[in-house]
């Protein structure tokens, strides 16, 4: 592995760890040159894998587009970037598990709305308006009623109380 810093080819592995139950490993290394150290992370590579884009053009699967699209999305929220790293995972465990050589764009974008729901609201709002693509704010209304929706806030469980009327 050639150092980041120095760029010598050699360097010794000082600790490794296992995360994310096996699927990454985490690799502690020092540069025999400068002695500086630093982290690189092995998980295997999905090779087969393509992507069909909505306009039907395909391309190769990506796991850091996805990251980064979530990255986006919980910009200034208070998410951790662990928090961030798994649901990446599970959205490429979910992927990976169909056994199919292509996916629709939109069955990731799917998955990924669905685990950011739960994580954080309003970085599921931010990664909707850009993945549905509201041309208007009625569309993003709709969306954030569907988030009310699904969290009972309208449904009477946590809407405000009518205003009596205070003179009758």
């Amino acid at each position: 592995m050639r150092c980041p810093f120095c760029h010598f080819v050699e360097t010794d592995v000082v600790d490794t760890r296992k995360l994310y139950e096996g699927e990454v490993i985490r690799r502690r290394r020092r540069c025999r040159a400068c002695g500086r150290r630093f982290t690189t992370y092995e998980r295997i590579e999905s090779v087969s894998l393509m992507v069909v884009k909505k306009d039907g053009t395909r391309e190769p699967y990506d796991r850091e587009k996805i990251a980064r699209g979530v990255r986006t999305a919980c910009y200034r929220r208070p998410v951790s970037a662990a928090a961030i790293e798994q649901l990446v995972n599970d959205v490429e465990t979910a992927i990976m598990n169909t056994d199919e050589h292509e996916i629709s764009s939109q069955a990731i974008g799917d998955a990924v709305m669905q685990r950011l729901r739960d994580l954080d609201e309003v970085a599921y709002i931010r990664f909707a308006s850009v993945y549905r693509a509201f041309t208007d704010i009625g569309k993003l209304r709709e969306a954030v009623d569907e988030l009310l929706d699904r969290e009972g806030v309208r449904n009477g469980h946590l809407s405000p109380k009518p205003a009596e009327d205070s003179w009758v």
